[in-house]
This record gives C-alpha cells, structure tokens and sequence, in this order.
C-alpha cells in the first residue's frame, strides 16, 4: 500500500491561492521531484480543470515556457491523474482516470493499488481526505510572502488536531521552505 501524501504551497499566513507563491525554476524541480517520487497524482476536480487548461499546451511545446516548467508539464502528461469529482465524469487529458462513488472506498483502493504512493494536490479535496484519515504524510512548501487573503489551508475546519512529526525541513535559494511532516496515528 501507498501512502496519500498532502503537497501544495503555502503562504506564511496560510493563503494556497496558486498565483501567491514564487514559480520559479527551484519551485517547479522541487515539485517535478514529488512527482518523480510518487505513482500517480490525485485532484479534485476543480484542480484537475485549472491544470488540464493549462499543462498539456506546455507539455505540447504550445506554450513557450522554461525549462523547468517544461520538463514538469511534460512528466505531468505521461503520469496517472486520479479526479474525485461528484459532476464530472469524462476525462480527456492523457492518463486521467475518474475516482467515482464513496471517497474513501475509492481513495483506499487507489493507494492500495499505487505503491509508490498518491500525491494530492488539492486543499478542499485534502480537507475531507484528512477528515477521512486517509492523508499519511505532507509535504508543504511555505513561501516567504504574506497574502492577506484566502483560500486558506483548511478554512473549513478538521473535527481535532492532527498530530505530525517532523521528517524534514529544508530552505531553498528562493527564501521557501520545503516542510515534510508525517501523521503520528494512535
């Protein structure tokens, strides 16, 4: 079995807003190597429709972009997308898959069949992931701004605390620190 890894940026004050953090060629390698180390990656369906508009042009060479951003969007294409989605069920991007039914059947079984993990990127889908005790570890990147606005991490509230252990913490050039918890059960 896999473990359900929680990855996204981060704030200091806690906006996930995409366009707050630093997209810079450090960002997208740190990202590019979560997705290397995992065997399929795991949105709601809002998420899956802001990458899907964007991604695959990049992957494609429509869409001048560094090399970084390249080689991220071209990794993106060839790896398994999961989508949790209750109103969509037709996924057209390469290696999409819809997770349909009971999220946490759904969600168990594709860690169950994905031992390299699943790596969620998505805060709202995260939020009812972590009420179902399914997220194992997270891998946030704090960026060094303050927004002053939301979406913020877990603006709708878990029912208790969650206990983490430090796995590793490491700063990067660009001033973001790459933060790596595990969950402590029991």
């Amino acid at each position: 079995m896999g473990l359900l890894t929680f990855s996204l940026n981060i704030t200091l004050d806690g906006c996930v807003d995409h366009q707050e953090g630093i997209a810079d060629d450090e960002t997208h390698a740190f990202f590019t190597g979560l997705m290397d180390e995992c065997g399929a990656m795991l949105w709601g369906r809002v998420t899956y429709e802001m990458m899907e508009s964007y991604w695959p042009a990049v992957a494609r060479g429509d869409v001048e972009a560094p090399p970084a951003v390249h080689e991220w969007a071209v990794k993106l294409e060839v790896k398994p997308k999961y989508v949790a989605s209750r109103t969509r069920t037709d996924f057209r991007w390469t290696n999409s898959h819809h997770i349909a039914g009971d999220l946490r059947s759904g969600v168990q079984k594709l860690k169950d069949a994905t031992p390299a993990g699943v790596l969620v990127g998505s805060g709202k889908l995260a939020t009812e992931l972590d009420r179902l005790d399914l997220i194992d570890e997270y891998k946030f990147l704090i960026h060094p701004r303050i927004a002053g606005h939301g979406p913020t991490l877990y603006q709708s509230g878990l029912p208790n605390t969650r206990q983490l252990e430090l796995v590793s913490a490491k700063p990067l050039s660009n001033g973001a620190v790459s933060m790596h918890y595990r969950r402590v059960r029991g």
